[in-house]
């Protein structure tokens, strides 16, 4: 916040010379969707996970390693020939990473632990995005286009609706906070709680970021059925983010 920029939970690509931020929350489909987002002419990785917005309106990249669960082999079978370790079978998915939840905040404590399990979980593999999507162009910055919140819900169709921007600032940082491994929520809110860092205060700072890097540009809610699986998801996710940034002028 201090040199102008902001965190956010989100899936980013570069369209065409135009930055696109798909925020979610985990599990929802990011990385499957980025995937085939790759096959449409124009668009160049820029995350799966993780993103930052700049107050001038610069939606940054973040390339980190990608984690790649068993549910992901319809849409990278390369990695399943290549792998190093086993994984869990796609049916266990949910309850071992229920477990990892549980485990984590205990795991993190001790750095050398947390790496270990991170590179060892039968949970996922981690994956340098250039191996996992090996004909991908990366693009690390360009300017803010549109944003597009995914989420599942439990109704039967796909629903698409445009926010305004104060709402799409409201949910980028409640995503992104919840988000969060617990002990670090746990030391904002002592950080808070003891009158060191307000919470207004640290709310209000990113808040005032996130407005400036969304400006007037489309804000959007996309809701996916919570019974579509990944590769379900990810078409139709895909599909209508086009169509979406068609409608908007994008690209």
């Amino acid at each position: 916040v201090g040199r102008d920029v902001a965190m956010i939970h989100a899936a980013t690509f570069d369209y065409r010379g135009h930055g696109v931020a798909m925020p979610a929350w985990g599990g929802v489909g990011k990385t499957s969707t980025i995937a085939k987002l790759l096959r449409v002419d124009g668009v160049a990785f820029m995350g799966d996970d993780w993103a930052f917005m700049a107050g001038d309106g610069r939606l940054l990249g973040y390339a980190k390693p990608m984690f790649i669960k068993p549910h992901h082999r319809p849409i990278y079978p390369h990695l399943f020939h290549r792998r190093r370790k086993p994984l869990v079978p796609s049916a266990l998915s949910r309850p071992v990473a229920q477990l990892t939840t549980l485990v984590h905040p205990l795991a993190t404590q001790y750095p050398r632990l947390a790496a270990l399990s991170r590179r060892w979980s039968p949970e996922h593999m981690m994956v340098a995005p250039e191996t996992a999507l090996p004909n991908a162009t990366i693009s690390t910055t360009a300017p803010l286009a549109a944003t597009v919140f995914v989420e599942r819900y439990d109704g039967s169709t796909v629903s698409l609706q445009e926010k305004d921007n104060g709402w799409m600032v409201s949910r980028l940082i409640g995503n992104f906070h919840a988000e969060l491994a617990r002990h670090s929520r746990d030391v904002i809110t002592a950080l808070a709680a003891t009158g060191l860092m307000p919470a207004e205060w640290f709310f209000a700072q990113k808040a005032a970021v996130l407005t400036r890097a969304l400006g007037d540009k489309p804000a959007f809610l996309l809701r996916v059925p919570a019974t579509f699986s990944a590769d379900q998801a990810s078409d139709v996710i895909v599909e209508r983010l086009l169509e979406t940034l068609a409608r908007s002028g994008i690209g």
